[in-house]
């Protein structure tokens, strides 16, 4: 008859799992690099004789003594807003506006000239700066 210690703990041999898992790592590093993923994408055609039509940006322009100009043409800041509303009934709303200002006028005069070109209809406008 055999005689059993129990509280001897039952030991765990791991080295025969870790070989397995190296071989397994192993295999897998030299066939990732080999896999391809391929996505099939349907593009749409485009048309070669359609140009691009470039829109002539709206340039304002605000001097230090708060004269504001629009392509050229001079307008009244007091009346300003009203005046720019008639003006850009003649010019396409989705051009870009580009408002240059000088660095010393008051801040609210150019966000009122900006909130004057919103309401007219423009989306794009942008703040021009020297730097």
């Amino acid at each position: 008859m055999q005689l059993y210690d129990w509280d001897e703990a039952p030991e765990l041999n791991i080295t025969p799992l870790v070989d397995v898992m190296l071989v397994l790592l192993a295999i897998l590093m030299v066939i990732t690099p080999n896999i391809v993923y391929e996505e099939l994408i349907s593009l749409p055609q485009g048309s070669a004789q359609k140009a691009l039509s470039q829109k002539p940006p709206v340039n304002i322009s605000i001097d230090r003594k708060g004269q504001i100009k629009v392509n050229g043409e001079s307008f009244e800041l007091n009346a300003f807003s009203d005046n720019f509303y008639k003006f850009a009934q003649k010019l396409d709303l989705k051009s870009t506006v580009m408002i240059h200002a000088d660095k010393s006028l008051d801040y609210g005069l150019v966000m009122g000239v900006l909130g004057a070109v919103k309401q007219a209809g423009f989306s794009e406008v942008s703040l021009a700066t020297n730097g």
